[in-house]
């Protein structure tokens, strides 16, 4: 049990540290995208068309997220789940540093918002390889009693890295506003490249997960895209519902909500906003991995319920305190909602990994969260801002806010949870994998 639990703590640390730079990549764009893109990269003269736009490229990566999901979950379904990750952790990085070399509309005009779509467009293609496999990477080595608790690890990286890229912003705003528009902006993207020649070194020191060999040992191997539609689309379904809060949720209270404190009529000072998603990413970073423990304790679907539920009764009062710009009441909120949040996102590691067999289980997991993702975290900012235009009020977001949450609640309820330690008739019955057929 020892070996058990240190193989899990170095598959977990190894998904922390890849997945904080997968999402502090990811999360320094969607700062940009709230802050600087639109006046940059697509200039008109109305800011909330110019954010709507930014806004628009974000969701691209949400778009090819599904698209990168089959294509790194093949590799890791087939070749492996470190050789998968080693490959995304590369292209994310290198998508990243370019994105901070890319000249403005100004200089190169439309080639400009292109090559930026592009950019996003590689972006979207790794972290929709990459959740999947260090979610799979840490789950697949920890014990069937504590799963929920090393998923976690993975789910650690998300606001490490929104730490990191809202509290690098943080840190330009107080140089002001042209600093960050005067090429500013570019400093947290060239610095992936540090984080990435991290990562690499972390992720070559970890073992293949046991799941995976033992699922290859003397057996034929299926097409994993093939297996996942065939006998894995229910739970696919279903993963895909469950995930409006974790993911979209996730966007309205950050990214959606720092343009809607800083656009009109609001106008409120970036630094504020930027400083109190900062603290906001510190406490959620804080209360993850014990939520996530509490996961095996109590159940991760009761935590999930919980986080649901919270998630609903924080972000809307969050929202209705914005226009006052009462920065103690700002600050509180930003990191309530983040805390309630966090019961949903801590155990959804667990809950989308084991809701699929070990066959295809990379495909199955990476097309749940990069349809989900694209679904309900890629057009969310997009669609409130669109919202706020046509209702004037911020009420119809709290309305789709709410939506989410309940769609979230109802396939939560139905969603599958297998063993992995548990006999393969026991566990994965009815079975029609061409795995099961053991070689001559």
């Amino acid at each position: 049990m020892t070996t058990t639990h240190s193989r899990a703590r170095r598959a977990g640390i190894a998904a922390f540290v890849g997945t904080t730079i997968e999402w502090y990549d990811f999360y320094v764009y969607a700062t940009a995208a709230a802050l600087v893109f639109g006046p940059l990269f697509f200039p008109s003269g109305d800011p909330l068309a110019e954010t709507a736009a930014a806004f628009a490229t974000f969701a691209v990566a949400f778009l090819v997220r599904p698209i990168g999901g089959i294509l790194f979950g093949h590799i890791g379904d087939k070749l492996g789940r470190r050789v998968s990750l080693v490959i995304t952790l590369l292209l994310m990085g290198v998508a990243t540093v370019l994105v901070g070399c890319l000249p403005t509309y100004e200089t190169i005009g439309i080639a400009a918002p292109i090559l930026l779509i592009l950019l996003r467009a590689v972006q979207g293609l790794a972290v929709g390889g990459e959740w999947g496999g260090a979610v799979l990477m840490s789950v697949e080595h920890a014990p069937e009693k504590s799963k929920t608790f090393y998923g976690g690890f993975t789910q650690l990286g998300n606001p490490a890295g929104a730490l990191l890229a809202s509290g690098i912003f943080a840190i330009m705003s107080r140089f002001g506003e042209d600093f960050i528009m005067n090429g500013g902006w570019r400093i947290p993207f060239l610095l992936s490249i540090v984080l990435v020649g991290v990562g690499l070194w972390v992720r070559y020191r970890v073992e293949e997960s046991p799941v995976f060999e033992q699922k290859i040992e003397g057996r034929k191997q299926s097409m994993p895209l093939a297996f996942a539609l065939r006998t894995n689309w229910r739970p696919i379904l279903l993963g895909i519902g469950i995930l409006p809060i974790s993911t979209g949720g996730y966007y309205l209270a950050t990214t959606f909500a720092t343009a809607y404190a800083t656009g009109e009529p609001i106008s409120m000072n970036a630094q504020i906003i930027l400083d109190a998603m900062t603290i906001a990413s510190f406490i959620e970073f804080v209360v993850t991995l014990p939520i996530a423990w509490l996961g095996d304790k109590w159940g991760r679907k009761n935590i999930m319920y919980l986080g649901l539920v919270t998630s609903v009764l924080t972000f809307v009062p969050f929202m209705l305190i914005l226009p006052g710009r009462v920065e103690p009441l700002i600050f509180l909120f930003a990191s309530l909602v983040r805390i309630a949040m966090s019961a949903t996102y801590a155990p959804i590691a667990a809950i989308l990994a084991q809701m699929f067999r070990p066959q295809a289980r990379y495909t199955s997991i990476a097309l749940s969260y990069g349809v989900g993702a694209a679904i309900w975290a890629g057009f969310s900012p997009w669609f409130a801002t669109q919202l706020i235009a046509s209702t004037g009020s911020i009420w119809s977001v709290i309305a789709m806010f709410t939506g989410m949450a309940v769609i979230a609640g109802i396939c939560t309820r139905f969603a599958p949870q297998h063993s992995d330690e548990a006999p393969v008739t026991a566990s994965f019955n009815a079975r029609t994998d061409t795995t099961a057929t053991t070689l001559p």
